[in-house]
């Protein structure tokens, strides 16, 4: 007689649970890579702030060149990965859902959630080369000190202003909605394929740019790697795209910001 092996009833724990279900991809990116550059902000930040000896020692060069711009450009593609994309999650985890019933099979699935990640993400790298070469601009002039802090009031207030004039706009407005409606963005938009999902990941970061590119001007006024700053950032943006009161959170902080630009002219 062969003894049969005895089956196991036990349930399934949550990492098995999570790593049979077809989200796990998109989890795992979804936390990775914020985690990983958040990890790598801290990092930065704290040295910079402290003895400056380690990873941010290359910042106090004073001959910036193709390598040093290019460490500049890789700070600030970190520091947007880290603080755009969980206010892209809903957009993520509704695509992941639609393609898993549409795909023939899982691996399709995954890898157009990637490529729409992808899409989203090459958006922010590139508006990163705009925020290097402002940073350089302003730096040159000495507006910005090698700590990547504005030394003038007046070019503070004109980035308050700006920032906050923006937040009223139409556009800001518009593009606002689309990024608070993924639903909408997926229905009027939707294109098959890997390709396709590239695709709609380039349009859909090219809405959150719009929304958000005033907001990053505040990093400067507060300090490009002030903690701080960044963590209140990436939480209103947040809020201003998962909330209801988004659009209402926009106009009061466009006045306040405006209030702010106003004050530091007076006092």
């Amino acid at each position: 007689m062969v003894d049969t092996p005895a089956r196991d009833d036990r349930p399934p724990t949550m990492l098995e649970s999570g790593l049979r279900s077809a989200r796990a991809p998109v989890i795992l990116l979804l936390t990775t890579l914020p985690l990983v550059s958040w990890l790598w902000i801290v990092v930065m930040a704290r040295d910079m702030y402290g003895r400056m000896t380690g990873a941010s020692a290359w910042m106090m060069t004073p001959v910036w060149d193709v390598p040093h711009l290019a460490l500049l450009w890789a700070m600030w593609a970190v520091m947007m990965v880290g603080m755009m994309l969980p206010s892209a999650s809903p957009m993520l985890l509704l695509y992941g859902t639609v393609a898993r019933r549409s795909a023939t099979d899982g691996a399709a699935a995954s890898r157009q959630t990637y490529a729409l990640a992808a899409g989203y993400l090459v958006v922010w790298v590139l508006f990163s080369i705009g925020a290097t070469a402002l940073q350089r601009f302003l730096a040159k002039l000495f507006f910005v000190s090698a700590m990547m802090e504005v030394t003038s009031p007046a070019v503070a207030a004109a980035l308050l202003f700006v920032a906050g004039a923006y937040q009223l706009t139409p556009i800001k407005l518009a593009c606002l909605r689309t990024c608070q409606s993924p639903l909408g963005f997926l229905m009027s938009r939707w294109r098959a394929g890997a390709a396709g999902a590239f695709r709609m990941g380039l349009e859909h970061g090219a809405f959150c740019v719009g929304c958000c590119w005033a907001l990053m001007l505040l990093l400067f006024v507060g300090g490009v790697m002030n903690l701080a700053v960044i963590a209140a950032l990436t939480a209103f943006v947040a809020f201003e795209k998962l909330t209801p009161l988004g659009a209402q959170g926009a106009r009061i902080s466009g006045i306040l910001l405006i209030a702010a630009a106003f004050w530091i002219v007076v006092f």
